[in-house]
């Protein structure tokens, strides 16, 4: 699947959905290792971006994003909507990352 076919609105211009395929998400667990903590808390003392919590962040949404496009290719749609982003603490230092929307089948209008 085309990552530019997924959006957070509930269509595309141009086009129109012709099928509603259901609900697709894409979940991942991140946790980062004891020395990328210890990273972290260094990176904390001075403020500013900390660059190892970042990149956690992004690769588990990218890896969730990811799934949850698969998901959709899996079950014939061509695109999704109201896609949507959620990230729970499971325990401490373990997140997990959600994203999910609307799997369709569009085509040009």
């Amino acid at each position: 699947m085309n990552p530019a076919m997924v959006t957070t609105a509930f269509g595309f211009d141009g086009y129109r959905v012709v099928k509603y395929m259901g609900v697709v998400r894409g979940i991942t667990v991140r946790s980062r290792s004891v020395i990328g903590n210890l990273a972290g808390s260094v990176q904390t003392i001075f403020g500013g971006n900390i660059s190892v919590y970042t990149e956690l962040c992004e690769h588990a949404r990218g890896e969730a994003f990811e799934l949850m496009m698969a998901h959709a290719q899996q079950i014939g749609a061509n695109a999704i909507i109201g896609m949507h982003y959620d990230a729970n603490e499971v325990m401490e230092g373990v997140t997990e990352v959600l994203a999910y929307g609307t799997a369709v089948v569009i085509e040009k209008a």
